[in-house]
């Protein structure tokens, strides 16, 4: 018995499947690339908010510790905040600033603390007009000390 191939035919009626592998192979790529390449946008612009948040949390306390009056230090720092999260591709209307002192604002060796929340909204979907995307608020916190001779 010879072992020569021999070439099974398809039985008739049937139909060639003959390329369709392709077309499967694109389309599951597709459906399964999409949702990997958007989660991998949304953690990226997560991200870039956290450091958005931290950044202007810092720029919040250093600025404000180095005014002599209390409105104006709060004027400084909401610019900071402003600016910093403007930098880093947000809405500066996203981000919200508050400011607490230990023991007050303009003593001497007190604690200023910056704390800021800002809104990140999900890419693409949030440019979209009447639609509400938040990803997620992230808040960071920064402490500065007053200085002996401010």
């Amino acid at each position: 018995m010879p072992s020569s191939p021999v070439e099974a035919k398809p039985p008739p009626g049937a139909k060639s499947e003959e390329g369709s592998a392709i077309i499967e192979f694109i389309f599951l790529a597709v459906l399964l690339m999409v949702p990997v390449a958007y989660l991998i946008l949304t953690v990226g612009q997560l991200q870039g908010g956290a450091y958005a948040a931290v950044g202007a949390a810092d720029q919040a306390a250093k600025v404000f510790v180095l005014h002599k009056e209390v409105p104006s230090a709060h004027q400084a720092a909401e610019r900071a905040v402003r600016l910093a999260v403007a930098d880093m591709g947000f809405d500066p209307d996203a981000a919200t600033l508050s400011i607490t002192c230990n023991p007050g604002c303009s003593t001497a060796g007190a604690i200023v603390r910056a704390h800021v929340q800002l809104t990140v909204e999900l890419p693409v979907v949030g440019s979209l007009p009447g639609v509400n995307a938040t990803a997620a608020t992230v808040e960071s916190t920064a402490q500065q000390k007053v200085g002996r001779y401010k």
